[in-house]
């Protein structure tokens, strides 16, 4: 399993001048490989292939007075970056037949050098290394202050270089781990746990735990309309307005940094005390669309699920989604009665049959755990139970009707 550890990088002036030409270098690179498959595609011809492109646009391109200062950076940077370009044809034909998973991908487009976003990549082949200081040294850039916040499990296959909106560098490396040996760290649980993710609180557990919500965004929007405000008065192409954009984005890039660290450390500790865990596939695009679309937004739930997806593979614990039309928030969970939909502002509700008052996401959690079907092994591993046939006087007494119910 590849993961990918990321360290922030220190460097200092003349390495700051060197990587703005890698990046540079690399964009043009990236820019010439669609340029020229455009014009294939206008004349009629076929795409060049990806030693055609090479030869030209880099080896032979080094030669001429117009790209001679190819020649300043490291080859491995220009020919990753043709490979990205390869890549994102490669993921705009699949996504064309239907082969590609997930959203549809757009044509290839130019880079700019006002991309808020930048990044080079080196290979094993490059002669990267980390020095005995804990410096990182990069080709033709350095050694680089890098600031490490953990070990590296192993040695690195290939190291990316990312400049971000904030003006923050940082190195992003590659890791090949064993689930094998990731699992045997983990303690042993025989727990499943549901969990009905909100926005009142972030997450409910179906053994009655509440985790409330930080509402990053929300705290912070106070600081961040006062910097955007800022920059709306800054003459455009201005250098003042160049330093509010830059207020601008460090803002964000705080809210983001500790979002993401919520969910890292919120996620890490469900899958080292739970075997199993149950969630909602939740349609956040479709939530999105509504009132409730900031909210949606500072939540993060695809982020936090996609956490707890890539953990529970890593760590051999198993993450199960049910499906979002399971009416988990109208079903009791102590008869199984369907007790109809309810608005949002009902927080408890009776069972009209059984009588039980419910916590409304509590009672969800629970339905969400239950819907799942998950058993414990005697080795402790989640096992879904062997399909059986309903007896006639088990019909709707228990489990979930199907149907497209609001949850």
């Amino acid at each position: 399993m590849q993961l990918r550890y990321s360290f922030r990088m220190y460097p200092d002036a003349t390495q700051q001048a060197a990587l703005a030409r890698a990046f540079g270098c690399a964009r043009v690179v990236f820019n010439d490989a669609v340029r020229a498959r455009e014009d294939a595609r206008k004349a009629g011809q076929p795409f060049p292939t990806a030693g055609q492109l090479s030869m030209r646009l880099i080896t032979e391109a080094k030669r001429t007075a117009a790209r001679s200062w190819l020649a300043e950076v490291s080859a491995v940077v220009l020919q990753q970056s043709l490979r990205d370009a390869e890549s994102a044809y490669r993921n705009f034909f699949e996504s064309l037949k239907g082969k590609r998973k997930g959203r549809k991908a757009g044509a290839p487009r130019f880079k700019s050098r006002k991309d808020v976003r930048q990044s080079i990549r080196f290979t094993a082949n490059a002669r990267w290394s980390i020095t005995g200081s804990g410096r990182l040294k990069l080709p033709k850039i350095g050694a680089v202050k890098v600031k490490w916040s953990r070990t590296l499990p192993s040695t690195p296959t290939s190291v990316t270089v990312i400049k971000d909106a904030a003006g923050r560098f940082f190195a992003s490396f590659v890791i090949d781990t064993d689930p094998a040996a990731d699992a045997m760290r983990m303690p042993e649980s025989d727990r499943i746990i549901g969990i009905d993710l909100g926005l009142i609180h972030f997450a409910v557990l179906s053994d009655g735990t509440k985790i409330d919500s930080p509402r990053f965004l929300r705290r912070a929007e106070k600081k961040l309309k006062k910097a955007q405000k800022e920059l709306s008065r800054r003459q455009k192409g201005s250098k003042n307005r160049a330093k509010a954009r830059l207020k601008v984005a460090r803002a964000h890039a705080g809210v983001a940094d500790a979002r993401r660290e919520f969910h890292h450390q919120l996620s890490t500790r469900l899958i080292s005390e739970n075997q199993g865990i149950v969630v909602e596939d939740l349609s956040v695009a479709g939530l999105a669309r509504t009132r409730l679309a900031k909210s949606v937004h500072d939540a993060g739930w695809s982020s936090f699920i996609g956490m707890l997806a890539y953990k529970a593979e890593r760590y051999g614990r198993t993450l199960v989604k049910i499906g979002r039309f399971t009416p988990t928030s109208q079903t009791c969970s102590t008869c199984g009665v369907k007790d109809g939909p309810k608005p949002l502002g009902v927080r408890e509700w009776t069972c009209s049959a059984c009588g039980t008052v419910h916590d409304r996401d509590t009672n969800a959690a629970i339905n969400v755990k239950t819907a799942a079907g998950l058993a414990v092994s005697a080795c402790g591993a989640p096992v879904r139970p062997e399909p059986v046939l309903a007896q006639r006087e088990e019909t709707g007494s228990h489990g979930f009707p199907t149907g497209n119910c609001a949850t």
